[in-house]
């Protein structure tokens, strides 16, 4: 749905319009139907990435396409919806009111315009007595509830949100968490940006994981956080001497009678030396590394080098 190649962006700033380069040649590919959450530290080129696809900014180079089409191109525009960080609604307008203006701009006919906005704020569950209300009565949760309803009222197939959550109390996020889960369940393939990397891993199927405008890590949250190893914590009831315990198996520090396995093969191994002599397992724990520590990880090796 989403292929972006080699894609380059430079920044010319200051009185010598130095080059600063933004990004340094990323490439990701995003499935159709799928939750894709891109994350990094500020300044990392999530939100130039987001500009360029939406034609917001021009590439220096490389290829960037949305559904077969090259981003910024009136083609590639009539399947996103787009969310930026920071909109700028009317706040002197309804909720109600912001939605017909923006169908209106979106050349929505005017028959069916009203049943759009019924589905979009049924689908943002924005469907209430305050979308009459003034914008400027609303709270941030409200806001960002209309702010994906109007980027959904083209009924896109692709969503671009530049960090929807932001600012959110916990309440907030959740119901955002919500919107989008659902709107990828109608179909909509939903690309976003956050730095609240626990609601990221709870509902991305992918993760691109940028630092310094280079893509470090990809994949499923499995694929990226079990690269660096997991470990199981595994309680068993008997006592156990640590001379009999097979390879890759070694008694916890923490706790009396807990034993980590370092992979899953000495998982598998534990659990037949186990039940070969009869022992009773009480609790098995898989660990591994959040999202947060493996980007700590990546910001770290990218400053040291």
């Amino acid at each position: 749905m989403i292929q972006i190649e080699n894609l380059k962006k430079t920044y010319r700033t200051g009185f010598w319009l130095k080059s600063r380069p933004a990004l340094g040649g990323v490439s990701i590919s995003v499935p159709k139907g799928s939750i894709y959450g891109f994350i990094g530290p500020n300044g990392a080129g999530k939100s130039t990435t987001i500009k360029v696809l939406t034609g917001l900014l021009r590439a220096d180079s490389g290829r960037v396409l949305i559904n077969g089409f090259p981003a910024g191109s009136v083609k590639s525009r009539r399947f996103l919806g787009y969310l930026p960080e920071q909109p700028y609604f009317y706040d002197y307008l309804t909720g109600r009111e912001l939605l017909k203006f923006y169908g209106s701009l979106a050349d929505i006919p005017n028959g069916a315009l009203a049943s759009r906005i019924d589905f979009a704020l049924e689908m943002v569950s924005a469907n209430k007595p305050w979308i009459d209300r003034r914008l400027r009565t609303y709270s941030k949760g409200m806001m960002q509830r209309v702010g994906l309803a109007q980027a959904i009222l083209s009924q896109p197939e692709v969503l671009i949100l530049d960090e929807p959550m932001s600012g959110l109390d916990p309440v907030g996020r959740r119901d955002v968490r919500e919107a989008i889960y659902t709107l990828n369940q109608s179909g909509i393939t939903v690309f976003y940006s956050s730095h609240l990397l626990s609601d990221v891993e709870s509902i991305s199927h992918r993760v691109a994981m940028i630092v310094e405008g280079k893509i470090v890590r990809e994949g499923t949250i499995n694929e990226v956080t079990g690269a660096e190893g997991v470990q199981y914590r595994i309680q068993v009831r008997e006592e156990i001497h640590a001379a009999d315990l097979p390879a890759g198996v070694s008694p916890s520090m923490a706790h009396h009678g807990e034993f980590i396995c370092d992979q899953e093969k000495s998982k598998n191994e534990f659990f037949a030396f186990c039940l070969s002599r009869g022992f009773s397992i009480e609790r098995v724990e898989h660990e591994r590394p959040s999202l947060e520590d493996i980007l700590t990880q990546e910001i770290a090796r990218a400053e040291r080098n």
